[in-house]
């Protein structure tokens, strides 16, 4: 825990799965651990709380053709509040593979992102410009819904059925992509011509509209499909509630990827976690987005709120030959300075009840809840390195501590019905003796877990309790001092006329 304003953040459980660690956990505000899973697999890479209690879990399998691929899965499945795997499902093979995301859908059935195998020849046959398959092969994606109750496929919608290509007049999909923003360039490449050629990386449902929104990290863009559509639909450009099938009915972020930039510009660059705000919410229905930066000049990653150019019957508006709006976000945090927040891969976001922004910067495991005007009351470092939990103090190698992205639920949410949740202590690991430096300050107790209420000053007369922004919360004197007022977190013993300062941590 490096920061906790109690009077301001959102209270809740905030989940998180470290992206190189097999346990999942569960923290209140003050960053002690509440309750935990073990699995015997990493994440791959999702992971959350049902309304009914159950974990949804991903699991990372390994593939021979896709284990290249960056937050490959394999595995879904559904645990109890007591670590037992009541389902699981496995999508890995040679021809496909579950990746990133996974969801539980309100009818039961759970919804996941997956890659589909294209060789060479069939890539060409298609369309795609052999010069882009330098891989020789490509993976894009599709998405399937699966029944629990009997591991059944019920929908699914592929990439694959939904392109457009003006590389060679002979092959399918011919056509002009600035004439068909509602299909997909199979010659759109970003950077480099990668197999994981959408590289899509979460996934959401909006049960009001029976939409589906899907995010692409390669084209940075979000993309709208329908949902109500059956299978056969899906695969074709008519039917369903929108009329269109399983053709995309909105996309944003990124113009160029159907030529149309030159009336609004890129907006994401290699975004994370796209989902529309939940009912009840301040800013319920518009998108939420944690927009990584990734190739933006000057880098620095933020998080966007959306409003999107939608009809009461969740018709998106398109101008002839313009691009899908709006111009940029209704609303968005950017840290102050604005590099000192930034992302380039993973990452997550969302929105409070109290209207704040919880943030996952997932290539540090750093944790954030901000305030509508960008104030920063709450801030937590994932302590787990594939080791395991390390010692408060600790100076972590970069990256040792991905977390893909989390989520909090607040006190009352349904999936804790029933559970006592008590704070455990942190997940860090603390020393069973604080160490003393050689600055003449020692302390009454050494606790396990750290000091809880009070310090005992000896062998000087007086030093300077701070917290970490430097702000002196207490005068110290020689002897016992209460401190059993102050909020949990970490402080610093400064004494005036020594450079040295002990780091402590104080628990309630």
């Amino acid at each position: 825990m490096i920061l906790y304003d109690s009077t301001t953040t959102s209270s809740g459980y905030t989940l998180f799965a470290p992206m190189p660690y097999n346990v999942t956990y569960l923290i209140d505000n003050a960053g002690m651990q509440v309750h935990s899973w073990s699995g015997n697999y990493q994440p791959g890479l999702a992971v959350y709380l049902c309304p009914d209690g159950l974990l949804l879990r991903t699991c990372q399998l390994t593939n021979s053709v896709f284990g290249s691929g960056g937050g490959i899965g394999g595995r879904v499945e559904l645990v109890d509040w007591d670590g037992n795997v009541v389902w699981s499902y496995t999508y890995s093979n040679n021809e496909h593979c579950q990746h990133h995301d996974a969801i539980r859908l309100p009818n039961g059935n759970v919804l996941m992102i997956a890659w589909e195998y294209k060789s060479r020849n069939q890539a060409i046959a298609a369309g795609r410009n052999p010069n882009l398959l330098i891989y020789n092969a490509l993976w894009p994606d599709h998405l399937i819904e699966v029944n629990p109750e009997n591991d059944s496929i019920v929908w699914e919608w592929h990439v694959w059925d939904h392109l457009i290509q003006d590389y060679d007049s002979t092959k399918p999909n011919y056509g002009n992509p600035r004439e068909h923003p509602e299909l997909i360039d199979l010659n759109f490449v970003s950077g480099l011509a990668v197999a994981d050629w959408n590289h899509c990386n979460s996934v959401a449902y909006n049960p009001e509209l029976d939409q589906i929104v899907v995010s692409s990290r390669q084209f940075s863009e979000i993309w709208i499909i329908d949902h109500s559509t059956t299978s056969a639909e899906a695969a074709s450009h008519t039917g369903g509630r929108y009329g269109h099938g399983g053709d995309l009915l909105y996309r944003w972020g990124n113009p160029r990827t159907y030529r149309r930039q030159e009336t609004v510009g890129q907006t994401l660059f290699g975004q994370h976690d796209a989902h529309p705000i939940e009912p009840g919410l301040p800013g319920a229905g518009n998108m939420l987005i944690f927009n990584n930066g990734y190739g933006r000049t000057p880098t620095y990653s933020t998080v966007d709120e959306v409003v999107l150019p939608m009809d009461s019957a969740g018709f998106y508006h398109l101008g002839e030959d313009s691009a899908y709006g709006p111009a940029g976000p209704i609303w968005q945090f950017v840290a102050s300075p604005p590099e000192s927040v930034y992302s380039s891969l993973i990452s997550g976001c969302q929105r409070l009840p109290n209207g704040n922004t919880l943030l996952c910067v997932g290539l540090s495991g750093v944790f954030l809840e901000v305030t509508p005007a960008n104030r920063i009351v709450w801030e937590y470092v994932n302590p787990v390195t594939r080791y395991g939990p390390q010692e408060q103090g600790d100076v972590l190698t970069p990256g040792a501590n991905q977390v893909f992205k989390i989520r909090r639920y607040p006190p009352d949410y349904s999936g804790f019905a029933g559970r006592q949740l008590v704070p455990r202590g942190p997940i860090e690991i603390y020393p069973q003796a604080i160490k003393e430096e050689n600055n003449g300050i020692s302390f009454k107790k050494r606790l396990a877990f750290g000091v809880r209420n009070n310090i005992r000053l000896t062998g000087v007369e007086s030093a300077e309790l701070v917290d970490i922004t430097g702000k002196i919360v207490r005068r110290l004197i020689a002897g016992d001092n209460d401190i059993r007022t102050l909020s949990p977190g970490v402080y610093f013993i400064r004494r005036q006329s020594a450079p040295q300062v002990q780091r402590i941590t104080i628990l309630r």
